[in-house]
């Protein structure tokens, strides 16, 4: 709770792009300022080496659908999957019989194995659609085998599928809620084969950090020899931490139990803006500064419309009634004011210049652009 800084939601919530952009950014200043400072855990910035999931992918089949299965002759691989299926419970079709089922679609089955799992441990895994199969609700996923990078047998899955939505179709009209064409299994497949980890294969760790940083490498290094004693931690690069751990398996799991644990202090980050050039989407760490500078920025709008036109021939004239088209073109262009912005060394001086500017998301991506070419921005700008 915060209550010198609350303000209403709907203050930055309005039908207006430009008002939704405002205060979106205004938001983020808010939200930038009532946050409390908390020291980082080593867990969150870094991980030992070695120790991570490995994705398994598997091809099935699901059964049991009500008439929402692939269609054979778009989906041939449906129907060939089913007869290999068949013939191995011996099930042999006569020559030349080709089965068109709607109640079974051919599946692509993923999930990761995460570290130290052990054989007879369920996952949960996700069954996706290949075919033209209109929906997996109510389906079975028969026994499929999930295979590593390696081509090794992992997993199996099998079992019922939930599926997020729903869907009717009638006379030419359809209703559909969320997506029908993939679904989970709870607890849907139980690892057969564990991956081995290189925890305790020597004396030295490695630790590796989420993002190359050398700020934070000499940080975890030293809250560990702090903790540890002087020597234990030795950093090698920006992203590289190798840290001495006890040979005996039990001490070197609580070594790593404290290590993780241990608070850091983070260096302050490269300023760095995101922006999502699909969505529009700009989101900018606190680091982000702008130098005094003029910005002014209109719209262009092009507008094309075409309407038909009749043309009949005089009587008798042997012509033809022919449809032209009569296009119409126009072109606006909003006039774009001189904003003076000042400098601002906070974050929330940056939201408040650039709300000033009333630009929408999409406007502000050409904006910010163009104050980074000009030397007015003070941050990395990365396009996603």
């Amino acid at each position: 709770m915060y209550p010198s800084t609350y303000l209403p939601l709907r203050r930055f919530f309005s039908p207006c792009p430009r008002l939704l952009a405002s205060g979106l950014l205004s938001l983020m200043a808010l939200l930038a300022v009532a946050t409390p400072a908390q020291a980082t855990r080593i867990k969150e910035v870094a991980a030992v080496q070695g120790v991570r999931s490995n994705p398994l992918t598997g091809y099935g089949l699901v059964v049991g659908l009500d008439g929402t299965g692939d269609q054979t002759t778009q989906a041939p691989f449906t129907g060939q999957s089913l007869a290999a299926m068949l013939q191995a419970f011996g099930v042999t079709l006569p020559q030349g019989i080709t089965m068109q089922p709607r109640n079974v679609a051919a599946v692509m089955i993923t999930t990761q194995l995460p570290p130290f799992a052990q054989p007879g441990q369920p996952l949960d895994v996700v069954v996706s659609s290949m075919g033209n199969a209109k929906s997996l609700r109510g389906g079975t996923l028969i026994a499929t085998p999930l295979r590593g990078a390696d081509g090794q047998v992992y997993a199996i899955a099998q079992g019922n599928l939930v599926v997020g939505g729903a869907g009717a179709s009638a006379g030419g009209s359809k209703v559909q809620i969320n997506h029908l064409s993939a679904g989970r299994i709870p607890n849907g497949a139980l690892v057969e084969r564990s991956v081995p980890t290189p925890l305790q294969q020597n004396e030295f760790l490695q630790l590796d950090l989420n993002a190359s940083d050398f700020g934070t490498a000499r940080a975890v290094a030293r809250a560990i020899n702090k903790a540890k004693g002087e020597g234990t931690a030795q950093p090698l690069d920006g992203r590289v931490v190798r840290v001495r751990a006890p040979l005996a398996p039990d001490a070197r799991v609580a070594f790593l139990a404290d290590m993780e644990n241990l608070p850091i202090d983070l260096e302050t980050p490269a300023a760095r803006i995101v922006i999502n050039a699909r969505t529009g989407s700009v989101v900018m760490n606190q680091a982000v500064t702008l130098s005094p500078c003029a910005v002014a920025h209109g719209n262009l709008a092009v507008t094309i419309s075409s309407t038909p036109q009749v043309s009949q021939p005089n009587a008798l004239s042997g012509g033809q009634t022919t449809v032209t088209e009569k296009t119409d073109i126009s072109i606006k262009q909003d006039p774009g004011t001189l904003i003076q912005l000042p400098a601002g060394t906070r974050l929330n001086d940056v939201v408040k210049a650039l709300n000033t500017l009333g630009a929408t998301p999409q406007d502000l991506l050409a904006i910010l652009q163009a104050m980074k070419s000009a030397g007015a921005l003070n941050a990395e700008l990365e396009v996603i």
